[in-house]
């Protein structure tokens, strides 16, 4: 009648009361017959006459068993112990989808920090990968203090001090893709190059020496 989950949330003698009415209910013990608390249900389920007792008075009170002075307990209602099943099973039925509910809304927190953390990694190894990707373009802005303005590419001999391939200026509105080797800088002009993880600090080293 009873689940492991009934035996943790509910007292030993509330789980009696309803294995009675249960038996009350499919009239295992018909209308009439004599309950007794203190000897057969303290031993049939191994607990003490208190908690039999407990287990009656739960009954009792909701009229399925009736008590007779000095002569004991006896079965006086079947609907209401159906009824008080079917209370009992309703009440037991909320008790699990609460606790489905909580184990699902773990288990998506769970999955959700998985996720967030396959989410971080993607992110981190992106970054990484557009910071250290040899073939993914980067910009350098000139301003008015950056050396060698005014000189053709092939003066500046970019490559060669920086490791960077120019591949486009942007100069104003203009930008100049492959640029041919008499185009000059001016400041204001944005550079773009493609290189290696250390080329971007070539390229500012190269055109701001004493930064």
């Amino acid at each position: 009648m009873t689940s492991k989950r009934m035996n943790v949330t509910n007292p030993k003698y509330q789980q009696i009361a309803v294995d009675v009415a249960a038996k009350i209910a499919d009239q295992t013990f018909p209308v009439g017959d004599k309950i007794h608390a203190r000897s057969t249900l303290a031993n049939k389920y191994s607990v003490s006459p208190e908690t039999a007792r407990k287990a009656i008075s739960v009954l009792v009170d909701l009229e399925i068993v009736k008590a007779k002075h000095g002569s004991g307990f006896y079965v006086h209602s079947i609907e209401k112990a159906k009824l008080f099943i079917e209370q009992y099973q309703d009440v037991q039925s909320i008790h699990d989808l609460k606790d489905d509910l909580i184990d699902s809304v773990k288990k998506q927190k769970e999955e959700l920090s998985h996720f967030s953390e396959i989410l971080d990694k993607l992110v981190d190894q992106t970054k990484r990968f557009d910071s250290f990707n040899p073939l993914n373009p980067v910009t350098f802005t000139l301003t008015s203090d950056a050396s060698h303005l005014e000189m053709t590419i092939s003066e500046l001999n970019l490559w060669q001090s920086t490791s960077a391939t120019l591949i486009a200026i942007k100069h104003g509105d203009e930008l100049l893709v492959s640029p041919g080797p008499y185009a000059k800088l001016t400041s204001g002009d944005t550079i773009y190059f493609v290189g290696h993880e250390s080329t971007l600090q070539r390229v500012q080293n190269f055109f701001y020496p004493n930064s």
